[in-house]
């Protein structure tokens, strides 16, 4: 008993083995030559022990520590925690041109970060540290936009960053 296969099936299946085999080859082009990969550095922390402090827990996003601060090698990082329904700090202050590194932590569920007109665009996945070093390259203000559904008040969720010229960028404990 032989069996018949269309000339028109036929086709479409050598076509779909086709596209299957192309996207392989060229995630496997950028994996190799481009070097782009998904973000590696998973590094786990207790969501429910966010707000504690750091003898109990919380360490670095106890509300006290959230924020814009300068590293001793002079790299600034914001550290932020996204919680039903806000961005924590809700304003921050940023050089324009010069690299920012930020880590936010989820203390709910999974929350998205969009920030317009920069390639600032990452989920925070509650029990891991998401980590991602941009640039903002426009001066103003711009909503920190959540673009993972979290709940009902999911379109109420607020976060601003202002990017400012360097000569008028300082940092004090109002840029937290």
């Amino acid at each position: 008993m032989s069996i018949h296969i269309d000339p028109l099936e036929k086709k479409w299946i050598i076509m779909s083995a086709v596209i299957i085999l192309l996207s392989w080859l060229l995630i496997l082009y950028y994996a190799s030559v481009e070097n782009i990969h998904p973000p590696s550095n998973v590094e786990v922390i207790d969501s429910a022990r966010l707000h504690l402090p750091s003898g109990v827990g919380g360490g670095e996003f106890t509300e006290d520590k959230l924020g814009l601060r300068k590293e001793p090698d002079g790299t600034l990082v914001v550290t932020m925690v996204a919680a039903r329904y806000g961005f924590y700090p809700q304003h921050i202050k940023v050089p324009i041109n010069t690299p920012v590194k930020f880590r936010m932590a989820s203390f709910d569920v999974l929350h998205g970060v969009l920030i317009p007109f920069s390639n600032m665009n990452t989920m925070i996945v509650p029990g891991y540290v998401s980590e991602l070093t941009t640039r903002f390259t426009k001066l103003g203000d711009f909503p920190v936009i959540c673009d993972e559904y979290c709940g009902l008040a999911h379109a109420y969720m607020y976060g601003m960053i202002k990017i400012v010229p360097k000569n008028e960028f300082k940092l004090t404990s109002e840029a937290h």
